[in-house]
């Protein structure tokens, strides 16, 4: 669990510096769909090395691609909506307002998820506690965009 807690952690600090990153190999290129196809090269090449490293070098079986729900694939097209706001909206509103709002949005939309089990993940009801825990998220992130 501590493992996991501090590579938590780790992507947590990445989330922070991976749009300024995004955003000035974009600018730097002058194009923002190569800068994003350079990213994404690198990224799947650190992942192919990685599971190499550990040893992980089996592919998937055409029965085990045939029973992934269709819907589980439409994860490659949502990373694209993130990829477009860190190159686009993360300059112009800044680091702190940027990660806000998705961090932000990101629990309220978790706390519809979890509660009703959507998208493969396990059921924890939408207490009061924590949507007053989702309400100061908002209030919070309105202060550093605000201030």
């Amino acid at each position: 669990m501590l493992f996991l807690s501090g590579l938590t952690i780790l992507a947590g600090i990445a989330n922070a510096i991976q749009p300024g990153q995004n955003a000035t190999l974009s600018k730097s290129l002058g194009l923002p769909v190569t800068a994003r196809v350079i990213t994404r090269l690198v990224s799947s090449a650190a992942l192919l090395i990685g599971g190499l490293a550990i040893g992980k070098r089996e592919m998937s079986s055409g029965q085990q691609l045939a029973a992934v729900p269709w819907w589980a694939w439409l994860g490659g097209f949502f990373s694209v909506l993130s990829i477009l706001a860190q190159l686009y909206a993360s300059p112009a509103i800044g680091a702190a307002s940027f990660r806000g709002i998705i961090v932000t949005v990101g629990v309220a939309v978790s706390l519809v998820l979890d509660n009703y089990g959507w998208f493969g993940v396990p059921v924890h009801p939408a207490t009061l506690w924590r949507a007053l825990g989702a309400v100061r998220m908002f209030a919070g992130v309105a202060m550093v965009a605000l201030f």
